[in-house]
């Protein structure tokens, strides 16, 4: 079966766009005003508005992208190396695949993990198995929850966002696609990938699986990276421009596993 391309906002639009996220928009006084207004509404927001909003986007996320059936190779391998995963500081967490073209994986703030079929076609158990791992983490430390909320913020998706009590009302097409094309090129800090790598490798070791994933699968990134060069195509996506510094994350998870005594796979 042919794979499609991972669909994060209308294609339109995906084409459009190829320059940074910050160069993207050039808006004069009048709209700045308003968009600080509409950051001040945001910030409003409640918890249960968030929910509803996270639940709308990954909704929106697994109708727009092509999610592999049961009886299927991708989702059968994901299962068997998430079983036992069941939740993360109390937030549940669920597991799907995406069968596209691109290198990626995600997760929400609901704990809704998607992992595409083609990072699942270059990486090892071990390999995805870090991944995984990182994108856990940050679904524990609130990150992915703060980053996409920032993209609600920045993509003003609401004129009156938050501004009542009541859950916020449905968002269409075009708005959900300008919250994952924000969502996108949203990055985490250097703090907030550290504490996920942690968290990761210590959630790995409680579920009974090697850290070495952790260091496993930064190395594939790394070698991506590389391949892919100064291209750094749409196909490789926010792996790349969201785990900077590789070779230092890489140096400290060998440390770590070495010194705790595990032994690293076999390739």
């Amino acid at each position: 079966m042919k794979k499609h391309s991972f669909k994060t906002a209308i294609v339109a639009l995906m084409l459009a766009i190829a320059t940074p996220a910050f160069a993207q928009f050039k808006i004069n006084g009048a709209k700045a005003a308003k968009a600080l207004g509409k950051t001040a509404q945001a910030l409003t927001i409640t918890d249960e508005q968030m929910a509803a909003y996270v639940k709308e986007y990954i909704d929106w996320m697994d109708e727009h992208n092509p999610v592999t059936g049961p009886e299927n190779e991708y989702t059968k391998r994901l299962n068997r190396l998430t079983e036992g995963l069941t939740s993360v500081e109390g937030i549940p967490l669920n597991f799907k695949v995406y069968d596209v073209i691109d290198v990626n994986a995600f997760a929400c703030p609901d704990g809704s993990v998607r992992v595409f079929s083609s990072l699942m076609d270059i990486m090892s158990d071990e390999e995805l198995l870090g991944v995984i791992g990182h994108e856990i983490g940050h679904v524990a430390h609130k990150d992915s929850k703060k980053a996409f909320k920032q993209s609600l913020l920045t993509s003003a998706l609401k004129d009156a966002v938050g501004s009542t009590g009541k859950v916020a009302a449905a968002l269409t097409d075009s708005q959900l696609g300008n919250l994952g094309e924000a969502l996108a090129s949203a990055t985490y800090s250097q703090k907030q990938e550290k504490a996920a790598d942690d968290y990761g490798y210590e959630f790995l070791k409680e579920h009974g699986r090697n850290p070495w994933a952790m260091a496993l699968s930064f190395h594939r990134l790394k070698n991506l990276q590389e391949e892919a060069g100064a291209k750094k195509s749409s196909k490789m996506n926010q792996l790349f421009s969201s785990h900077p510094d590789l070779d230092l994350r890489i140096e400290r998870m060998e440390q770590r596993a070495t010194k705790e005594g595990f032994e690293k796979p076999a390739k």
